[in-house]
């Protein structure tokens, strides 16, 4: 499968057990399709919209034991062998669609509270379901699970500032821009080349770059905890976000004109740093 579109998803990989690709594979399979419901082909909104309900109407269908509409078939029946086999979190799947219909009609954020609460049904389904698999599922994993999703998210959308804002889309929020002297629509119309890039961008990006690194650090734990070679896997997911954060801060935050990616002279780093990934030191027990 195609993993280029749906960066967040950590597909199954040699590092995955033969015994999850599987599952893997079918929660992809659920989160691509309905990705590509919400973002992709000429439909309009109303009628991507639609989709979107009646692919929500087949999960819960399926839930409840229901005839299935057959609009995608097979995608459910695999889908529900793994729900029921691995007993996954089926709201994180409505989490899921939850985001995805929110994507068609909402292209701009106030501040970072909106944005966060996007990214935790657009972004942390996804760690919690994979939690689900390695049975990793307490309450300090899904926090730092949903701590690195979410700056996986980010580290996407400051990433791809540019290539959004030509979509109609501004993650950015319109506090932080404003904050910076500019507005979300000024970047838009620097998309369409009606306007410069506003000359304060570096530095909004900048401020956010830090938060999200922060985020990514504080779930960076999780990889100590998360079994086998997926805890390896999950050690190059994180540095991997960093080290796109690194390349923002090397070409001093300006990735409108600019997008930078990881390479193959990234892949020393990236090993290096996987290696040196240490537990957190016990916190010593304090007399009360």
């Amino acid at each position: 499968m195609s993993v280029d579109h749906y960066e967040n998803f950590p597909v199954a990989s040699w590092l995955c057990p033969a015994e999850l690709r599987p599952a893997v594979r079918a929660i992809y399979r659920f989160a691509r399709t309905a990705d590509d419901l919400a973002d992709e082909g000429p439909a309009s909104s109303t009628e991507r919209q639609a989709a979107l309900a009646a692919f929500r109407a087949d999960l819960a269908a399926l839930l409840a034991g229901r005839p299935l509409s057959g609009r995608w078939p097979g995608l459910f029946e695999e889908l529900g062998v793994h729900l029921r086999a691995r007993a996954l979190p089926a709201q994180a799947l409505f989490d899921l669609l939850s985001a995805f219909d929110q994507d068609v009609v909402v292209h701009r954020y106030a501040d970072r509270a909106a944005l966060l609460h996007y990214c935790s049904r657009s972004a942390d389904p996804v760690g919690r379901l994979v939690l689900a698999l390695y049975r990793c599922d307490d309450e300090v994993s899904r926090a730092e699970s949903d701590a690195i999703c979410t700056a996986l998210q980010l580290i996407n959308f400051w990433q791809d500032i540019s290539v959004d804002a030509r979509n109609g889309r501004v993650y950015l929020p319109e506090a932080d821009c404003v904050r910076h002297g500019f507005t979300g629509h000024d970047l838009l119309e620097a998309a369409s080349g009606r306007a410069p890039v506003p000359a304060t961008l570096p530095a909004a990006l900048r401020e956010v770059g830090t938060w999200t690194r922060d985020l990514m650090l504080r779930g960076a734990p999780l990889v100590h905890r998360v079994p086998g070679r997926a805890g390896w896997e999950l050690r190059g997911v994180v540095q991997g976000g960093l080290r796109i954060l690194d390349h923002l801060q090397r070409r001093g935050w300006r990735s409108f004109d600019d997008r930078p990616r990881i390479g193959p002279g990234d892949l020393p780093v990236l090993v290096w740093r996987s290696l040196r990934m240490k537990p957190p030191r016990p916190q010593p027990v304090r007399a009360a």
